[in-house]
């Protein structure tokens, strides 16, 4: 669906230098269509993005509908 999409997009455009430049995990609680627990960890090296929680613990978390969080990022 579009949210799994948008972290597909996401995890694809991380780079290392972006990573290291951030510092900054950032976990989405989503209601709606393909919503749930998804994260962007830009702190892990290598950095990550998926569905569930991140792999450590979250900078920063947001509550949204699925449909926001897809509007906010594309």
């Amino acid at each position: 669906g579009p949210v799994a999409e948008t972290f597909r997009v996401i995890q694809g455009a991380m780079t290392e230098e972006y990573v290291r430049s951030t510092q900054g995990v950032f976990q989405f609680e989503l209601s709606g269509d393909g919503g749930g627990t998804w994260y962007i960890d830009l702190k892990t090296k290598g950095g990550s993005a998926g569905f569930g929680k991140p792999p450590v613990t979250a900078d920063v978390v947001m509550s949204m509908s699925s449909a926001d969080f897809v509007k906010m990022f594309t």
